[in-house]
């Protein structure tokens, strides 16, 4: 895979880069099967998403450049794609701050990325507890060692960066969160997400419920623990749609 499609531009989040007005690309295919993914049609079926031009992006971009902060780039997952550097190079040439989200599979790509100075921050997801519980929660067997790499890699302060877990009844609870704070103990930061129901890629998780407040709270508690920062956030941020 070299030089990515665009499947998607939200033009104006507030919601995907705390602190940051940004837009966000959207690129295909991942490496994961989650079966909680708000985004399925990148996953499964990207070739029937239509493409976004680059020259619209930058168009865009360049005309609210003293109004967009920052882009972040996600998925699907784009660290699959050998033309990650070139995209993050063309937004870095328009003035933009980049933000990448990843699910930690490739820590070569971060770590290029990270050393050529073309992405400002990482957001990592987490799924599950580091054993037989993360192919669970991503919905293929997993290179568990490969995720550790990548923890290691952000923890050592190469960059700005987040964890981040959602929060999926049957997938991540206590036990979970404990397994994954004793993991990433003494990280930055890290953020539980609210699980959405309504669109997960395993039809059988539409009629789950999120957890209640209550319990959220508890985790955050139990999370807070182990980190510098943890909080909640009630939204797991731009979707495809």
């Amino acid at each position: 895979m070299s030089s990515p499609p665009i499947k998607g531009f939200v033009e104006t989040s507030l919601c995907d880069w705390d602190g940051k007005i940004s837009s966000v690309i959207f690129l295909p295919g991942c490496t994961f099967r989650c079966p909680f993914c708000q985004n399925g049609a990148l996953v499964t079926s990207p070739g029937d998403l239509p493409s976004v031009a680059w020259e619209a992006v930058a168009g865009y971009l360049k005309a609210k450049r003293d109004w967009i902060d920052g882009v972040v780039i996600t998925g699907g997952e784009p660290t699959m794609w050998k033309g990650l550097p070139g995209i993050a190079r063309d937004l870095k040439r328009l003035g933009m701050e980049v933000k990448l989200d990843t699910n930690g599979t490739n820590p070569d790509m971060v770590e290029r990325l990270i050393g050529a100075g073309l992405i400002d921050y990482v957001a990592m997801d987490i799924k599950s507890a580091l054993d037989e519980r993360y192919h669970k929660a991503a919905g293929v067997a997993v290179d568990l060692a490969v995720i550790r790499r990548s923890i290691d890699l952000l923890m050592s302060g190469a960059a700005a960066y987040e964890f981040r877990t959602t929060l999926v009844p049957g997938i991540v609870g206590s036990e979970e969160i404990d397994s994954i704070g004793k993991t990433i103990e003494g990280a930055r930061k890290y953020v539980l997400q609210r699980f959405v129901p309504d669109n997960s890629l395993d039809s059988r998780l539409r009629q789950t419920l999120p957890y209640r407040d209550a319990f959220i709270a508890q985790l955050v508690e139990r999370a807070s623990g182990y980190v510098v920062e943890c909080f909640y956030r009630g939204k797991t941020g731009a979707e495809l749609s």
